[in-house]
């Protein structure tokens, strides 16, 4: 007699498998605070270009003159393209201005929402997560 195990298995590990990436997303208001806006300006050390969103790494001065790396999210790679974005809009070593969200709970880690890059261009950083429609400086 043959064992049912396998049969049984193997649709629960792929189903516990298939559901692990909805958890890594998130909403604007479950990670980011309204109340926080910022905006800095600063030298691009590091980015990150994957699913669900993009990561650029930022050092910057804070009002103080300390130096601050912060980490920040962008929109989901698909939908950057989509708005003009390439892989090239940003690179290391690029001076940028960024206006955005804080976290509530990660340091220095920022909802972008408009970016300005070397050219002068303004533009937007992709989030459509139901964060704050006003601006992050009004």
């Amino acid at each position: 007699m043959r064992s049912k195990w396998p049969a049984v298995s193997l649709p629960c590990i792929v189903f516990l498998l298939s559901a692990a990436p909805l958890t890594a997303h998130h909403s604007f208001a479950a990670e980011f605070d309204s109340n926080k806006p910022i905006k800095f300006t600063g030298k691009v050390t590091k980015v990150e270009w994957f699913n669900p969103h993009i990561f650029v790494h930022v050092e910057a001065k804070d009002p103080s003159g300390a130096t601050v790396n912060y980490s920040i999210e962008g929109g989901a790679p698909n939908i950057l393209y989509r708005q003009g974005w390439t892989k090239a809009s940003v690179k290391v070593g690029d001076t940028i201005t960024v206006e955005g969200f804080l976290a509530k709970d990660v340091p220095n880690t920022v909802n972008g929402r408009s970016w300005v890059l070397p050219d002068g261009r303004k533009i937007l950083g992709g989030n459509q997560d139901g964060g704050p429609e006003r601006s992050p400086n009004p």
